[in-house]
């Protein structure tokens, strides 16, 4: 059994929050310097060259990457091995959460109540995840999600007789829907199967995926790079004004389901799809 003080959650936290709304993970600033070479628009590339020029004053400047630094969230994988001591948990993840906000001048962008509407005023509570796994380490994801892509996002319970090419049909479907709201050149997180709720989850949790990698399904993969260029046909563009990079990975997860039914989500993240990952 290995011990850890929820301090060291708190502040892990507090650092990725900060650390995801500066700078990028390598494989997107990877995935949009190479999106500047083969976008085939001149107006698109010199979009894509204004994005280049963005993400260098915000590192540099420590000046948020977008104006939206979204609602925080975050993912906890925990090793059935790991005991945490000091308090809860759950408040030390929001605490990290507050501080990185608060100290980190960061936009405060939750309201407590989704139709009241009143600011918090520290950007929590977090949207948080659980999942216990084997082993004794901790690992934490935190995604800062802005809301003029989730809002773009879909659920759709098609019928199993829709079949591979109706899951295709309403990924594409939820990306033309989205358009230039995304903040393209996009990410494309899909969940395929699972509940209403857990297609949801999966689609989410994609965007974690570095985009330089896809599915260990052989099917999946496959669908993965159809779709990418797919999308990339569509004509939708950087800053959603005309191009050929629409969007820059499509990431699949899939899971067990009803014989009844054929879930499929999709969640849609803008160019710099911020997260951060550290193991405790």
């Amino acid at each position: 059994m290995r011990t850890i003080h929820v301090n060291d959650v708190t502040s892990n936290i507090r650092e990725m929050c900060i650390e995801a709304n500066h700078y990028l993970t390598p494989d997107m600033d990877a995935a949009l310097k190479n999106a500047v070479e083969t976008e085939k628009s001149g107006l698109g590339k010199q979009i894509l060259n204004q994005l280049q020029d963005n993400l260098k004053i915000a590192g540099e400047d420590m000046i948020p990457i977008c104006q939206d630094t979204g609602m925080a969230v975050v993912f906890m994988e925990i090793g059935q091995d790991v005991h945490f001591e000091g308090g809860s948990l759950e408040e030390a993840i929001h605490e990290g959460v507050r501080q990185g906000y608060v100290e980190g001048y960061l936009r405060k962008s939750v309201v407590k109540d989704p139709l009241i509407r009143e600011n918090t005023k520290d950007n929590t509570p977090a949207t948080i995840h659980y999942s216990i796994v084997s082993g004794d380490e901790v690992k934490i994801t935190v995604a800062p999600k802005g809301f003029g892509s989730e809002n773009m996002s879909r659920v759709f319970m098609l019928k199993p007789a829709d079949g591979i090419e109706g899951v295709k049909n309403a990924i594409l479907t939820a990306v033309k829907d989205a358009g230039p709201n995304a903040c393209p050149p996009m990410v494309v997180g899909v969940g395929i199967g699972g509940t209403f709720e857990k297609c949801a989850l999966m689609a989410k949790q994609a965007l974690t995926r570095p985009v330089n990698e896809h599915s260990t399904i052989p099917y999946v993969k496959e669908m993965e790079e159809e779709l990418l260029e797919r999308i990339n046909k569509t004509g939708i563009g950087p800053g959603g004004l005309g191009g050929t990079t629409t969007a820059l990975a499509v990431n699949i997860n899939t899971y067990a389901t009803h014989i009844a039914g054929l879930p499929v989500a999709v969640n849609i993240c803008c160019h710099v799809n911020r997260h951060a990952v550290r193991v405790l």
